[in-house]
């Protein structure tokens, strides 16, 4: 939608009736001492499509080993073996070094070059298939799905909550007082995956990397100190957000993997609210916002955004979720 921050917001509370909004009216919405915080990740070509002799692999990167090495869900990929190298185009290839108990692939790639610049050349934007559909990627894919906030690449999603966002709409922020703050997670594609379990406590998230700076931390924390709100832009620094914060409510600088799973029941200790986007709902992403506002809530929710036309997934419409109003 362009432009982005023209996008509808439903406003929920945690009980009574619901707003009706547009992204752009977010500083009227909030209040001055409050602080938005985005994820600064930049999304990464990570979708390739090689041979492997004469089967046809395609490689889906989602999380860094080292400066070789990526962990890959593959397609085809039982016609892959240990030692295996798969031939990408420009002349890229890698080697199947080791498979993962989930069905995922140790890729180590040839060369010198840094990977980033051999997905630059041999790599596609990792759109979803309902965006994609069959058609290729092009160059306005390469914008299209970054955020105006991507600076630190890694990510293998767009963290699509803050697509939203335009200069004219932190502008309008920052007249109102409100703050912002960043952490980097670089976003893999087991996120978004479904949970099969029956039992929730069965379902294994991939680890994501991630790192909360310490001044950050302490800005953070200087806002509750002061009774502003921290909100945060998307399940990825809502998540990160929660990892890096301890019982006491303080939040700590964060350096590593987490693989945080929020469901009903979790207590939340670092966030007072959380913007996000429409999610599939069987997803961890609408436990995550079930455990925020409670399964009924988030029921009277989706069912009021479906009825009204709001538009879902990750180029869909967004909602400001107040667990105390």
């Amino acid at each position: 939608m362009s432009p982005r921050d023209s996008a509808r917001m439903l406003l929920a509370g945690p009980t009574g009736d619901f707003g009706e909004h547009q992204v752009r009216d977010l500083p009227q919405l909030l209040r001055a001492g409050d602080v938005l915080v985005f994820n600064d990740t930049r999304v990464i070509p990570a979708q390739l499509e090689g041979k492997r002799g004469e089967a046809r692999i395609g490689a889906t990167l989602h999380k860094r080993i080292d400066l070789r090495r990526w962990q890959a869900f593959v397609r085809n990929g039982k016609r892959l073996h240990e030692g295996d190298v798969i031939a990408f185009p420009a002349e890229v290839s890698a080697t199947a070094e080791a498979r993962h108990e989930d069905g995922s692939w140790t890729l180590a790639f040839h060369g010198d070059e840094p990977v980033e610049v051999l997905l630059e050349r041999a790599g596609r934007m990792p759109l979803p298939p309902y965006i994609a559909g069959k058609r290729p990627t092009d160059e306005a894919d390469k914008g299209d799905y970054q955020t105006m906030f991507a600076q630190k690449d890694g990510a293998v999603a767009a963290p699509t909550a803050a697509l939203h966002f335009t200069p004219e709409l932190i502008a309008g922020l920052e007249a109102a007082g409100i703050a912002r703050e960043f952490l980097t997670l670089h976003v893999g594609a087991g996120t978004f995956l479904p949970v099969k379990a029956d039992d929730t406590t069965d379902h294994q998230m991939h680890a994501e990397w991630g790192t909360i700076t310490p001044e950050a931390a302490e800005r953070l924390n200087a806002v509750r100190r002061a009774g502003g709100r921290v909100i945060a832009v998307g399940t990825t620094s809502l998540r990160l957000l929660e990892s890096a914060c301890r019982e006491d409510g303080v939040i700590r600088p964060f350096s590593g993997d987490t693989s945080i799973f929020i469901t009903p029941g979790y207590r939340f200790r670092a966030i007072d609210g959380l913007m996000t986007n429409f999610h599939l709902p069987k997803s961890t992403l609408f436990m995550l916002v079930s455990a925020l506002m409670g399964l009924d809530r988030m029921q009277a929710v989706y069912a009021h955004a479906i009825a009204t036309g709001y538009r879902f997934y990750s180029y869909g419409d967004s909602s400001l979720l107040l667990p105390q109003g």
